[in-house]
């Protein structure tokens, strides 16, 4: 069940240059992140992570990437891979460049804000683990997030100075494919939710090791 965003507001910027635009690209997402997500609740807790704020993630990568007036070349695609639980997975179009992250949320509008979060993560803008939180939670108000403060890293956090080339390791791409190889056995045998959770804390990792990291951890729950 795909699905996109592609916001039609535009502010106006000054041109830069491609240096320019990728530190104003990145600190715009990093800047978005000040919302929170609920990953799941048990009876009256919920456990949220940071999630970008979309008006201000919006904004921002429309002024960071406008260009001579031109439209800003950016877009978001949401495709629905279950329903129960909601697992959600989100493609970032950046200019030139595509990451992919996923993400399992109480509900849709979470898993949403998870796998946007987590695609942000894999362009290196943001931590590459974002700590959960345990908050109250009421079945007519939702989590209780009021008391929480905007989760927005300090610029220095960042794990790269700029946003990382496509990735074209063979290694690293077949890395990936068997992540997914084995993401389609878990659902088979039940494990689906259990690996949906591994892949909205982790990602699919943006090294070799990370990835066979995450594949090593992915396939313990196979027992």
């Amino acid at each position: 069940m795909p699905d996109s965003v592609r916001p039609t507001t535009q502010q106006p910027a000054p041109p830069a240059g491609p240096a320019g635009r990728t530190g104003a690209v990145r600190e715009a997402l990093r800047a978005s992140l000040r919302d929170w997500a609920t990953v799941q609740v048990q009876a009256d807790r919920a456990l949220v992570q940071p999630a970008p704020d979309l008006d201000a993630l919006y904004a921002g990568l429309e002024q960071a990437l406008e260009s001579g007036g031109q439209p800003a070349d950016w877009a978001v695609r949401y495709a629905v891979d279950s329903v129960s639980p909601w697992v959600v997975r989100a493609t970032l179009h950046l200019g030139p460049q595509e990451r992919e992250g996923l993400g399992q949320g109480h509900t849709l509008h979470d898993a949403r804000l998870l796998a946007l979060a987590d695609a942000m993560r894999a362009y290196g803008a943001i931590p590459a683990s974002s700590e959960g939180q345990w908050v109250e939670y009421d079945a007519d108000d939702g989590a209780n997030i009021h008391d929480l403060e905007p989760h927005v890293a300090p610029g220095g956090e960042a794990p790269t100075p700029s946003l990382p080339p496509a990735p074209s390791d063979p290694q690293l791409e077949r890395a990936r494919t068997h992540i997914d190889d084995l993401l389609e056995e878990l659902r088979g045998t039940g494990q689906g939710k259990a690996a949906a959770l591994v892949l909205a804390r982790r990602g699919y990792g943006n090294t070799l090791e990370e990835s066979r990291a995450v594949y090593k951890e992915l396939k313990a729950l196979k027992g």
